[in-house]
């Protein structure tokens, strides 16, 4: 709001400042009649012409000038609304960012998180995902670690959804699972936010254990 005012204020200072010394419209019309006044006597027909041809010229500066205010007027309105336009975007920009800055410490603030295996859907507070019986295995595993309070390495993932041995499984296997729950998630904030990557210790749900619920 201070940003604002002062953005008003000083386009309007200016304004002022400019208006008011723009010379006066009748100052022409002024000088001309004066001299009709000093110099009554004029009798020669080009003289008396002349003098009604600066009249007319002091008419149309008159009308020059008050359009060059009206234009300096909506000039400095469109400017105001620019400026305040600007100022506006670039306060809710530096909010987002701090709000984005807080999501990515805090994680998503996610208050129910249902699995439904009949339908092959996630139930993220109030959006649904349709997955994959593919995305969906790799999702409740991840939910049944995060209820043991456990991390699972991409290896691990994959040795739980395919029964094999941890030894004969790959990192790059259980990455490429995660990969596609996040793709299959949508969105690529909640997805990189819900499915944490620890460096070195493996993958986790990033949310209170409490609202997870696997039907």
């Amino acid at each position: 709001m201070l940003g604002i005012f002062a953005i008003v204020t000083i386009l309007g200072l200016a304004g002022a400042v400019l208006l008011l010394t723009l010379p006066d419209g009748n100052a022409f019309n002024a000088r001309v009649e004066r001299i009709f006044l000093e110099n009554d006597n004029l009798a020669s027909q080009a003289e008396v012409k002349l003098l009604e041809i600066l009249a007319q010229s002091g008419t149309a500066f008159s009308d020059t000038l008050a359009s060059y205010r009206m234009v300096i007027f909506v000039l400095l309105v469109f400017a105001a609304a620019l400026l305040v336009a600007a100022l506006v975007f670039l306060v809710m920009l530096v909010s987002l960012n701090r709000r984005m800055a807080q999501i990515e410490r805090s994680g998503i603030e996610v208050s129910s998180l249902i699995i439904s295996r009949e339908e092959n859907t996630v139930y993220l507070n109030t959006m649904g995902f349709k997955l994959t019986d593919a995305m969906m295995e790799t999702l409740a595993v991840l939910a049944e670690a995060r209820l043991d309070d456990e991390m699972l390495t991409g290896s691990q993932i994959e040795a739980v959804i395919s029964g094999k041995s941890e030894a004969d499984c790959d990192e790059a296997s259980g990455a490429t699972r995660i990969k596609r729950l996040r793709d299959g998630l949508g969105n690529q904030m909640v997805s990189e936010l819900l499915v944490k990557n620890i460096a070195r210790r493996g993958y986790m749900l990033a949310i209170d254990k409490g609202v997870i619920e696997v039907v």
